[in-house]
């Protein structure tokens, strides 16, 4: 699947987060963010646009109603943020930590997640649109009520993940691994399966499969 890549210049003038708290309204754009540390910070409505940000911590920050468009992430941990009710658009995520991460109520259209952690990050009630998950840990994950369109879950670790109420048809979990996992069976007709998923969910109907 092609997804539309965040738009972003390779010569960016650096600036440190903090710097958001100086602006009439709180927004960042064209711009890199290197080493910033913005840990249990409370700001709403915040702005951020065409920018890379490495190497920088985020934890447990409220960024409720953030308005991301064209950013990179990499190598930033933001563990236990709120990012509900957000705008998440040409974004990429990459070896970035996201354990326990808010994103419920949000819209997602061309967003990447590569190589990095979701484990418990919870995305209810929101839209996904061309996402990619690649390499991912979504372990214990929430996507309950969730509209999905072209998400691919590429090589993840889904084990515990929640889809209760939405339907995974056409979604491709076959490269993806888990132990366990809350789906209804009606959601889960078209979804594309490895054999082995296949007799995974077999079980769970109480098929006795026969060689």
């Amino acid at each position: 699947m092609k997804i539309d890549l965040p738009r972003v210049s390779e010569e960016l003038p650096l600036r440190n987060f903090q710097d958001i708290f100086y602006e009439e309204d709180p927004e960042l754009e064209m711009c890199r963010v290197v080493d910033s540390v913005f840990e249990n910070e409370t700001v709403g409505r915040v702005r951020l646009t065409s920018m890379v940000i490495k190497n920088s911590r985020f934890n447990q920050t409220d960024f409720k109603r953030i308005d991301l468009t064209d950013v990179i992430f990499e190598n930033c941990d933001l563990s236990n943020a709120n990012l509900s009710t957000s705008s998440i658009h040409r974004v990429k995520f990459k070896n970035c930590k996201l354990v326990g991460v808010d994103f419920s109520d949000s819209r997602l259209a061309n967003v990447q997640f590569e190589d990095s952690l979701l484990n418990l990050s919870a995305f209810g009630t929101s839209k996904l649109e061309k996402v990619i998950f690649r390499d991912a840990s979504l372990k214990s994950a929430d996507f309950f009520d969730c509209k999905l369109k072209n998400v691919e879950f590429q090589t993840c670790n889904l084990d515990g993940a929640n889809f209760d109420q939405t339907s995974l048809k056409g979604i491709d979990i076959s490269s993806s691994t888990f132990d366990s996992l809350t789906v209804s069976i009606d959601d889960l007709k078209g979804c594309k399966v490895s054999p082995y998923q296949a007799l995974h969910f077999a079980s769970l109907l109480g098929l006795i499969i026969k060689d």
